[in-house]
């Protein structure tokens, strides 16, 4: 276990998988004053440090983020304060950019490991990471139309990467639930398993990609981010570098001599 300095927010590095635990199960693992800047330092710390290979974010309980605690909404305690509409723009922004964006910039291959509700900001979470696995019982929302708010933590950006713009916006207008398997069909959720076996199943997929070539996987995850974004032509031209990068280390050399001698390779990140 690693020290998070909260104990809504677990922490367990174990075989190059880092898992982090929302633990606010009696609020569905809301987001808090509290959860939310603990989840910010330690995808930040866990990022640094080279036995993590592979990132997975769940939660306790049965749920794995009800998004912002609608408690302290109550009242439209988002438009109040001291803070200028500018400051609260700023401070907004901020949070997401060391939110969200730092999930989806994480070097690392990263997991969401949905059980229950993903739901406003914790779908926007879930969004943010490369992969997206369900238990049976797992449903998305994006919930915003329901308490009057146009969504925030880049998730109609995410959402519509993922399903197109047309189901992206039926789902933000309508604020519907999305159950595992309609998920699936729709590309949010890469694979759907039983909630009796779901930990062990999600922490064995983490696993096998942890194994993978660490220097491969992250320039792997470049290339695919800035498909996203750049032209056709930009992205053939970094993947011509990532590809020459990947060809100079120890591990491309360990592959290939696994492979000859019909073994499994064993990877360094060199």
């Amino acid at each position: 276990m690693v020290d998070t300095g909260t104990n809504e927010l677990l922490c367990e590095v174990k075989n190059g998988v880092a898992v982090l635990t929302l633990n606010r199960p009696e609020k569905r693992n809301s987001l808090s004053n509290v959860l939310t800047p603990a989840l910010r330092k330690m995808v930040q710390k866990l990022d640094e440090q080279s036995d993590v290979r592979c990132l997975v974010i769940t939660g306790e309980g049965g749920s794995f983020c009800a998004g912002g605690d609608l408690g302290g909404m109550s009242g439209g305690q988002l438009a109040t304060g001291v803070e200028s509409f500018d400051e609260k723009v700023d401070d907004l922004k901020k949070k997401q950019r060391t939110l969200t964006m730092r999930i989806r910039d994480f070097s690392k291959p990263t997991i969401a490991a949905v059980s229950g509700p993903a739901a406003g900001a914790g779908f926007s979470i879930a969004l943010a990471c490369d992969i997206r696995l369900a238990s049976r019982s797992a449903f998305v929302t994006t919930a915003f139309s329901r308490i009057g708010l146009s969504g925030d933590y880049g998730g109609s950006w995410l959402l519509t990467q993922l399903v197109g713009t047309s189901v992206a916006k039926s789902l933000y207008f309508t604020s519907r639930r999305v159950g595992a398997e309609e998920g699936y069909r729709l590309g949010i959720f890469n694979e759907v398993f039983e909630d009796e076996n779901f930990r062990s199943r999600f922490i064995e997929f983490a696993e096998e990609i942890a194994q993978g070539a660490p220097i491969a996987l992250e320039l792997m995850k470049q290339n695919l981010n800035r498909a996203c974004e750049e032209p056709f032509e930009v992205c053939l031209d970094y993947e011509a570098e990532n590809l020459m990068k990947c060809a100079g280390t120890d591990d491309h050399k360990e592959a290939v001599s696994a492979f000859l001698e019909k073994r499994k390779p064993n990877f360094l990140g060199k």
